[in-house]
């Protein structure tokens, strides 16, 4: 395995810890669906996030979402790589909103992961292929 490939694994491997320990916090009373996120910054930094439903349906917020918030908040602008994480057998993908959160921030060709509770690599896919002909800042 190459020097890049390791490091690649690695923060995957970290990226991965991060969104499973926040779906552990995660607040869903309603729907008993938590989910958590982590985002890796243009810096290597790693932020997470955790839905947080709100018995005012729809009012809560996204994973994903608080993620990108903490690492804007953190004075990110840029994301490298995101994981997200469900707890069923099936890939918990971005919502439609998310996906164009993370475009605000992302280039076509980052990755997002879905895992699953453990930690397990359900699925992969670019940014590109979650968000075709996606509408971004470069667009204004």
């Amino acid at each position: 395995m190459e020097d890049d490939e390791r490091q690649d694994a690695y923060r995957d491997a970290c990226l991965i810890q991060a969104a499973v320990a926040a779906r552990g916090n995660a607040y869903a009373p309603y729907s008993g669906f938590a989910v958590g996120a982590a985002v890796e910054d243009e810096s290597g930094r790693i932020f997470a996030g955790c839905n947080v439903e709100n018995a005012a349906y729809p009012e809560g917020t996204c994973a994903e979402a608080g993620a990108i918030a903490a690492m804007v908040a953190a004075g990110g602008r840029g994301l490298r790589r995101v994981i997200v994480c469900g707890g069923g057998p099936q890939p918990c993908f971005p919502c439609g909103g998310c996906r164009q959160k993370i475009r605000e921030f992302a280039a076509a060709s980052v990755a997002i992961g879905m895992v699953d509770a453990d930690g397990n690599m359900l699925a992969r896919r670019s940014l590109a292929d979650l968000l075709p002909d996606a509408f971004g800042p470069e667009n204004l």
